[in-house]
């Protein structure tokens, strides 16, 4: 899962438009995409060169919003400011209750660094929620890297809660982790 930060409200976020995407939104999506994966390239060794995956990413991307999903584009008059992706996923956990095993899922979300600060991601998340709710989505979910606290309290801030934890383990001699950047709020 790929975020940019957002931060407090801003009375530019009056001035955004949140729609789905079009073929013309190929180009401001791939470089979002870019920008994104070289992002999180900052925080984790897992992640390849956001120009070297570009155009398969935003393929699939397109592929599985294809089915009742979605990308949503936030813009204003003259800018592509920020996009949503967002999916109808369906599991078979025995564990889990029927509205746990449908929900949607939100695989990407960026603002681009310019437009970050005024709350333009919790507009995009509140446009896929709307988007999903028609086919009976209670739930939405979200992944995010665990050394990425900023994103996580945006999450926070949008009303997510923790719901499972994934821990990884690095093995071998090649595999290395970073360590978590330090909290500033600590």
């Amino acid at each position: 899962m790929l975020l940019c930060l957002i931060g407090s409200i801003d009375a530019m976020a009056n001035d955004i438009r949140i729609r789905q995407a079009g073929p013309a939104d190929r180009a401001a999506l791939r470089e979002a995409i870019i920008e994104l994966q070289e992002f999180e390239r900052r925080l984790s060794d897992t992640r390849r060169p956001g120009e070297e995956i570009a155009d398969a990413y935003l393929a699939r991307m397109e592929s599985r919003a294809a089915d009742g999903g979605a990308i949503l584009i936030a813009e204003t008059d003259s800018a592509f400011v920020g996009f949503v992706t967002c999916q109808l996923q369906e599991a078979d956990y025995i564990a889990e209750t029927p509205d746990s095993n449908r929900f949607g899922y939100v695989s990407d979300i960026c603002v681009l660094p310019a437009w970050r600060g005024r709350r333009i991601a919790r507009l995009l998340l509140e446009a896929a929620e709307r988007h999903l709710a028609p086919h009976g989505i209670t739930r939405l979910r979200v992944n995010v890297l665990a050394n990425n606290p900023s994103a996580r309290r945006s999450y926070e801030h949008a009303d997510f809660v923790a719901y499972e934890v994934l821990y990884e383990k690095a093995t071998g001699p090649s595999c290395r982790h970073r360590d978590p950047p330090a909290d500033p709020t600590r």
